[in-house]
């Protein structure tokens, strides 16, 4: 069976154009935005739904393992970042460039490319984590108990990383030639399988074996497993237009670095935000297991909103890419626009939400009244600036699209700045907890208005 290039796009009537006008250059831009949108919405349900599980598995086994699973997820947000959104994007950026200038074999030697990078940033990620992660969840105030359930996560989920970056990387691929539902699917069908295998190897029950926080780990990597091998035959099957023929089988210098360098740079940024999160976490960590408890509870819902933005994103990347690729730059700056206020509409309903009652999601992951007591405080700061956190996300993706990334990233270089200076500040002066949610929500305002003045003004 042959892939067209946009399932269930829109084309025109146009004059016969040797190569064919990809259908993404005269779709119109809301309808297409959601329709590619809503099967990367289905998914962040199921990957949300997959965080919260695995929060409330962990969970029951008390306040030490809860607060160690807070310290690990900036490292496993890093490692999704870099993997589907920065280097994940790069490769949906050039495949998506290719096709819109018409050229399918260039696009079929970049999956190759791809590949290759994923593996080999796949099997460094796994080597520094089993080097670093000791030291950085020390210094991030890890000590005892809650080191040592740490590091069981940490070690089992990170040993696999390989898996994590094959299954973003072929998922990228698909979406970068405007296959959203075959991307979403085969990283739904990892999801499904994620859930009761963490509760059975969590918890012990269905006759698997009691392994703890360490259980969550071995169902991240199963779930990455599952969903690597249904991407690749998405990818890879016979007539999918995507499948490298023989004379693509050959290395070019340039091909790596069309990838590498939107996604090095995207990387970057990725680097930045979890660093962001992880000086924080830092912080947060001084004042106490049930402060970190509570800001881990509230910081996972800001961290979730990246993939739901991401639902927006994935489809921005390819449209702005094609847009640009076959030199429209009106087009791919009006479908950033409008992409960045649908992603703003979700965040906002969330923010709302949790404002009025932040206790509705603190209280799904603990009774413990100071955990409680500092994620609601979280939630009451920093939710207010959900929406412009989304804003600032999707034209990120946009610019991910047009393969201009480096503004953006500047504008992620100055949240984190100022989260490092306001948030050692807070902890010279003794301030309490809230005025270090206080800088958080500042970073947030710098990093999404940042982004929107640079992308505004970006030449595409």
């Amino acid at each position: 069976m042959s892939v067209t290039p946009l399932e269930g796009a829109q084309g025109t009537a146009a004059a016969p154009l040797s190569p064919p006008a990809h259908p993404l250059l005269h779709a119109p831009i809301v309808p297409t935005l959601l329709r590619m949108s809503a099967p990367g919405v289905v998914l962040v349900v199921f990957q949300s739904t997959v965080s919260i599980a695995d929060t409330f598995f962990v969970g029951r086994l008390g306040t030490g393992p809860l607060a160690g699973l807070a310290l690990v997820f900036p490292m496993v947000m890093l490692l999704q970042m870099m993997s589907a959104g920065a280097m994940g994007g790069g490769v949906s950026s050039a495949i998506a460039r290719a096709l819109g200038a018409g050229d399918p074999a260039r696009a079929r030697r970049l999956v190759l490319h791809a590949l290759l990078i994923a593996c080999g940033l796949g099997a460094l990620h796994t080597l520094l984590m089993m080097w670093l992660a000791g030291p950085i969840y020390r210094a991030l105030g890890g000590q005892g108990d809650v080191l040592a359930h740490a590091m069981g996560y940490s070690n089992m989920l990170f040993a696999g990383s390989v898996l994590v970056w094959l299954a973003n990387t072929l998922a990228s691929v698909l979406r970068g030639s405007g296959h959203m539902l075959l991307a979403a699917a085969a990283l739904i069908a990892g999801s499904v399988l994620h859930i009761p295998l963490s509760a059975g190897m969590v918890n012990g029950w269905w006759g698997f074996p009691a392994l703890g926080i360490a259980g969550a780990g071995v169902a991240y990597l199963c779930a990455a497993g599952l969903a690597a091998l249904a991407s690749a035959f998405l990818v890879l099957r016979r007539g999918s237009p995507l499948r490298p023929t023989r004379a693509d089988l050959r290395l070019e210098v340039g091909a790596f670095a069309e990838i590498l360098r939107v996604g090095g740079l995207a990387s970057l940024s990725a680097v930045q935000v979890v660093l962001t999160a992880v000086a924080l976490t830092g912080y947060v960590g001084r004042y106490g297991t049930a402060a970190l408890a509570g800001y881990g509870v509230g910081a996972r819902l800001e961290l979730l909103q990246v993939p739901l933005v991401f639902a927006v994103g994935q489809a921005l990347v390819p449209m702005v890419g094609t847009a640009v690729g076959a030199r429209d730059p009106e087009r791919a700056k009006r479908v950033a626009r409008t992409g960045a206020l649908i992603a703003a509409v979700p965040c906002t309903l969330i923010a709302l939400l949790v404002f009025i009652q932040p206790a509705a999601w603190t209280g799904l992951f603990s009774t413990d009244a100071a955990v409680l007591a500092a994620g609601s405080a979280y939630l009451r700061i920093v939710g207010p600036f959900y929406p412009v956190l989304g804003i600032g996300i999707a034209l990120y993706f946009a610019s991910l699209g047009a393969g201009r990334v480096m503004r953006p990233v500047l504008a992620a270089s100055a949240r984190l700045a100022v989260a490092l200076l306001g948030g050692a500040l807070v902890v010279a002066i003794g301030a309490p907890l809230w005025a270090m949610f206080v800088v958080i929500a500042v970073a947030m305002v710098v990093y999404g208005v940042g982004t929107a003045v640079v992308v505004t003004r970006a030449r595409w």
